[in-house]
């Protein structure tokens, strides 16, 4: 079946934050029934593209794309807004990692700060 938009699926479901009995609810469809359509084992979506459109605030022709990007405005936490919900989610992943570095940063900084003083008040 089609994974491209099978994955397309996922993603929006993800970044949406909604598990998949909830969109099966808004496409008054069974949990099941959805979960096959992420997996592309069917192409059934093709009869609720309007509902999943709407559910996710997109035309059609971002869901039908072949490239590996759905355009899609979110707004995250700050308010800010990202013209790509895959940009959104690898830059909170970037931003993820960068905060973990500084925090290794400043425990070496500490440590060495500390091993300065001891050396001195030998």
């Amino acid at each position: 079946m089609n994974t491209t938009i099978a994955n397309k699926l996922k993603r929006l479901r993800k970044q949406h934050g909604y598990s998949q009995e909830q969109v099966a609810d808004h496409l008054h469809i069974t949990q099941s029934t959805y979960g096959r359509m992420e997996n592309g084992e069917t192409n059934s979506w093709v009869s609720y593209i309007e509902s999943i459109c709407k559910l996710y605030n997109i035309e059609p022709k971002d869901l039908l794309q072949p490239d590996n990007v759905v355009i899609n405005n979110i707004k995250d936490t700050k308010g800010a807004i990202f013209n790509n919900g895959t940009i959104n989610f690898l830059s909170e992943k970037l931003v993820e990692l960068y905060e973990n570095r500084l925090k290794e940063k400043d425990a070496l900084i500490d440590e060495l700060k500390n091993r300065i003083k001891q050396d001195t008040n030998l």
